[in-house]
């Protein structure tokens, strides 16, 4: 029997659905783009966001275009015998660019040149505030596919590059692995401090208070992990006590970031709409890893990155 695959109408908020129906026009399956009301009518499901109505909708599998899951509710769909699969090991490049150019935008204060342009101002940063990259410290918290795309372009640019993971093995790139045990230790000492964790119970709230106030005076948080992975009211106490000399922000506790938020306002800090993965390209990354997983599924075998 032919596969039903659905391309749920969700994937619009990170590139037209159609777009993905033409990079399957040689899947085994019959490809459509759907709606909500329409998922009963498919077997298997790529979507941005995970809704109810998938859970009783009959699904075989259903594939996120995104890497975390941490809003599917994974139990239910385990109960129901549902394969939830994720798009993990895509994103190294993209990621690892955004956070680099993060970096160079604070050293050769690029956003502070831009907000310049857009009042008219020819004027230099301070002497003391523009740096180089190269011999600078970051330390990137969490070593998979994001942290390792990050690790690899800062070395590139001569930084000193320290991590933490949970199993303190060697990473290439990456001079020193802390355990997640001395995470106070690993960010104390570095000028930029990455974070590219999943989003678990485990990490939730891991930056807060406390981690901020071990952190540098001058450093700078860059997260592209997820929003809750970082306190951010104390984030912006932080940066309104000058605990900290800035942040460059792709994720948020509430997303889109909402209009009266305060990190908004902040002069070094840097807001992207959680778009660190963001590439042309991106659709047919996805419909490779689809597109083998159709194969595998056909086949009786073991799904690629599967998660339940």
């Amino acid at each position: 029997m032919t596969l039903r695959l659905g391309i749920h109408d969700s994937v619009e908020a990170v590139f037209p659905p159609e777009v993905l129906l033409d990079d399957f026009d040689d899947v085994d399956a019959e490809v459509s783009v759907v709606d909500t009301a329409g998922v009963s009518d498919v077997d298997a499901l790529v979507t941005f966001a995970h809704e109810d109505a998938f859970l009783d909708a009959g699904l075989r599998w259903v594939h996120s275009v995104q890497a975390g899951v941490d809003k599917f509710p994974l139990d239910e769909y385990a109960e129901r015998d549902i394969h939830v699969t994720n798009s993990t090991g895509l994103h190294g490049a993209s990621v690892g660019e955004t956070v680099a150019g993060y970096m160079l935008s604070f050293a050769r204060r690029l956003h502070e040149y831009r907000s310049n342009q857009e009042r008219n101002e020819w004027a230099w940063a301070d002497r003391e505030d523009a740096f180089t990259v190269d011999g600078s410290s970051v330390c990137v918290v969490g070593l998979g596919t994001l942290g390792q795309g990050i690790a690899a372009r800062a070395d590139a640019l001569g930084m000193d590059v320290t991590g933490v993971k949970r199993t303190p093995t060697p990473v290439d790139h990456v001079d020193t692995v802390y355990p997640t045990g001395d995470l106070h230790e690993a960010i104390s000492e570095s000028k930029f401090v990455a974070l590219a964790v999943p989003l678990t119970d485990d990490t939730e709230g891991m930056i807060g208070a406390d981690e901020l106030a071990a952190m540098r005076d001058d450093a700078v948080l860059l997260n592209v992990a997820r929003g809750p992975v970082v306190d951010q009211d104390a984030l912006v106490d932080a940066l309104r006590n000058d605990d900290l000399a800035g942040a460059a922000l792709d994720v948020f506790e509430t997303e889109p970031l909402p209009e009266d938020s305060p990190l908004w306002d902040f002069e070094d800090v840097v807001v992207t709409p959680h778009a660190a993965a963001a590439t042309r390209d991106y659709p047919d990354h996805i419909a490779a890893v689809v597109r083998e997983n159709v194969r595998r599924l056909d086949a009786g075998d073991r799904l690629g990155n599967l998660v339940v």
